[in-house]
């Protein structure tokens, strides 16, 4: 199995940080040591004059890894910006080298890392050089979590393609409804096309819940763990 898996979205706002956090909770519940890493985190609130990274927070509890947040989380910026934008507004110089060196740290101590990116695949992490880039270097497969509804169709193709042309391995797609949604024509097809038309599989679809962690959100994400061991 690869050390990492990389959970990018379609778009921001999608819920890669609730099906990251699953994913974590579900691995170790199979007794794999699990870590998880959000390389870059904006839209930071400042608490006690500290920028506090509120996903990457999330994702270190869920994980129950006993690393600090700087490990696991190198850089955080104010702005509610794509990170490359955030850090030049507020000076942050981001060095690849350095998030590099932290996955390949982490990675010698545990079985597996999760990586979340922040919005899509081709936001800047720094001037041009985009997640597909970092995700490249890293030598990551990706799972891309996606929007149920209308348009997302579009928006997950086009994230297979530019992955794909990267030379990059994509796992599968999760359909992750980050509200309570009736469910229509269009969330009911969507799945199935995604499918046959970027001919890789929906690895499950996690329904809006108040509570991520209850036993039925637990069986969906377990079910997609064994679906990702036996592709990688």
């Amino acid at each position: 199995m690869h050390k990492g898996i990389f959970i990018t979205g379609t778009d921001t706002g999608v819920g890669k940080t609730c099906i990251a956090a699953g994913l974590l909770r579900a691995f170790k519940e199979r007794g794999m040591s699990v870590c998880p890493m959000k390389p870059v985190e904006t839209g930071c609130r400042v608490r006690n004059g500290s920028l506090i990274p509120e996903d990457a927070v999330t994702l270190l509890n869920a994980s129950g890894a006993g690393e600090t947040i700087d490990t696991i989380n190198p850089y955080r910026m104010n702005h509610p910006l794509a990170p490359g934008v955030a850090a030049e507004i507020e000076g942050i110089h981001i060095y690849k080298n350095k998030i590099g060196s932290a996955f390949r740290r982490l990675s010698k101590k545990y079985d597996l890392i999760i990586v979340e990116g922040a919005g899509g695949i081709m936001v800047p992490v720094f001037r041009k050089y985009l997640f597909l880039d970092l995700i490249h270097d890293l030598r990551l497969p990706v799972i891309i979590v996606s929007r149920p509804g209308l348009g997302t169709i579009n928006h997950t193709l086009l994230t297979i393609d530019a992955a794909r042309n990267r030379g990059l391995q994509v796992l599968g797609v999760i359909v992750n409804y980050t509200a309570r949604t009736k469910r229509g024509l269009s969330e009911t097809t969507n799945p199935d096309v995604i499918e046959k038309l970027g001919g890789i599989p929906v690895l499950g679809i996690v329904r809006y819940s108040k509570d991520p962690s209850n036993r039925q959100a637990r069986i969906v994400y377990d079910h997609i763990a064994e679906h990702i061991c036996r592709r990688v």
